[in-house]
């Protein structure tokens, strides 16, 4: 297939597709969060926080909150979250917020000012205005924002974030949106339990721009049931009329077996492969062919966007969040399932509420698994993220960082990298590995041959595929 105009991506044919379309991580993080453990707990994330102020280049500081809830159930969702409409029960999370907030602030060391903080979910915008500006004011006064240069941004449901919350929001600090849309389809809406008319969504998304908001997402999924070629072809042109500054492409994955919400779609409703596939190919030729750049995976970003420049300066990295250009910061992730990144240590909060519940009104970090990299898996997150994030590896970055021969270390993965090779999704030269156009799509099937826990276990099958 052709390249699409100025995107740096060149699509497959169905049949290559078809080949390389395997179950593969998404590399938030590495090791990835499935190899996570019981035996990193309280005591060992209380380290990492301790030891933070001993580095020789401390890392900024990142701050990340979940809210868990929904007012309504999307059929689609694999997130954790609780439907309800009961704001008692957000009132009383966001004082457990705090008080997880003091028991991280006792014990962590280094800069505690904040470069980058983001709210997530659930739906963050189901706070009403009043608990938004308590949440803020929770948070900031034991972590400040930086008062230049930050990033602070929250996931935005339209259907609860009209005009009047998003000024709220610009009034306490917050500066990059991301709106939830998936599709504007009315057919598709109602096959997922979403109803959220363009009309709505763009008035939010005019408003963001009215008070100044810096950056604006917009997240779309394809793969969705009722979901064809030509009715996703009209929602990607009223995406394109709306003009956000970087756009994520997600992948349906229909796992009802796992996801509760996901039986109350009807499999026959679902777009099959082919279609799927072709809804992908359409989307990516037009937003490329309309000013953005294929950053990665489902990722796109207008090229003035600091993502696009960040790739092309070979600086792009990713987090929990996705691709980021502040990926070196300190993570402290607070509320029930996040997932903090301290140095080499990653700790996780259970996914059940009344299990987090119970740990801060204990008095104790509610950490209940983690992992704490060893040597090998610092070399091996290094190697991945820099194909995930540049689409290249320079062998010689890798030897003088880690000190090691990279041929030697990496022989056995070099040879697996020969059907890509012999596909053109990939060159091997003397000093880089380099991600060909036409292997940009299947990015993480290349990453992963690097992942020793995948070689080792041979679980790759309960990752979502590719495409």
């Amino acid at each position: 297939m052709t390249t699409p105009e100025n995107s740096g991506v060149e699509l497959p044919d169905l049949d290559l597709l078809r080949k390389f379309d395997v179950p593969a991580p998404r590399y938030t993080s590495y090791p990835t969060a499935d190899r996570f453990n019981a035996s990193f707990g309280p005591a060992e994330y209380e380290k990492a926080l301790a030891g933070r102020g001993a580095a020789a280049h401390p890392a900024p500081l990142s701050l990340y909150v979940h809210v868990p809830f929904c007012n309504d159930v999307c059929f689609y969702c694999g997130c954790n979250k609780i439907v309800t409409r009961d704001h008692s029960r957000s009132a009383a999370y966001i004082d457990l917020i705090g008080r997880e907030c003091d028991l991280v602030k006792s014990r962590i060391t280094g800069s505690q000012e904040l470069e980058q903080l983001h709210f997530g979910g659930g739906t963050p915008t189901f706070l009403t205005n009043d608990e938004l500006e308590l949440m803020m004011e929770t948070l900031t006064k034991r972590f400040p924002l930086a008062k230049t240069g930050g990033e602070f941004s929250i996931e935005v449901d339209p259907r609860t974030c009209g005009p009047d919350k998003v000024r709220k929001l610009r009034e306490l600090g917050l500066n990059r949106m991301s709106l939830g849309v998936q599709d504007f389809n009315p057919d598709v809406q109602k096959a997922v339990n979403r109803i959220q008319p363009f009309e709505m969504v763009k008035e939010t998304l005019e408003a963001a721009r009215a008070e100044g908001f810096h950056s604006i997402n917009m997240d779309l999924i394809y793969g969705l049931p009722k979901q064809t070629r030509e009715t996703f072809a009209k929602t990607i042109d009223q995406v394109i009329e709306l003009s956000p500054d970087r756009i994520a492409l997600y992948h349906y994955a229909h796992l009802p077996n796992h996801f509760k919400p996901q039986r109350r779609i009807l499999p026959a409703d679902l777009p099959d492969t082919i279609e799927k596939a072709n809804i992908m190919f359409d989307a990516i030729t037009r937003l490329t062919q309309n000013g953005y750049r294929y950053i990665g995976m489902d990722h796109f970003a207008k090229h003035e966007d600091e993502l696009s420049k960040a790739q092309v300066e070979g600086t792009l990295q990713r987090n929990f969040q996705g691709y980021s250009t502040k990926a070196e910061c300190d993570m402290v992730a607070l509320g029930v399932s996040a997932i903090s990144k301290i140095g080499g240590a990653y700790a996780c909060n259970p996914r059940e509420l009344d299990d987090w519940a119970a740990a801060i009104e204990a008095g104790r970090l509610a950490t209940n698994r983690g992992y704490e990299l060893n040597a090998d898996d610092e070399l091996r997150r290094y190697v991945i993220m820099q194909i995930m994030c540049n689409f290249e590896l320079r062998k010689k970055d890798v030897e003088e960082r880690f000190g090691i021969h990279f041929d030697e270390v990496f022989a056995y993965e070099l040879s697996k990298m020969k059907p890509y090779v012999h596909h053109e999704l990939v060159e091997l030269h003397p000093d880089r590995l380099v991600v060909l156009p036409k292997g940009k799509i299947f990015v993480r099937a290349v990453a992963m041959q690097f992942d020793r826990y995948l070689r080792e276990s041979n679980r790759a099958g309960g990752y979502s595929r590719i495409a």
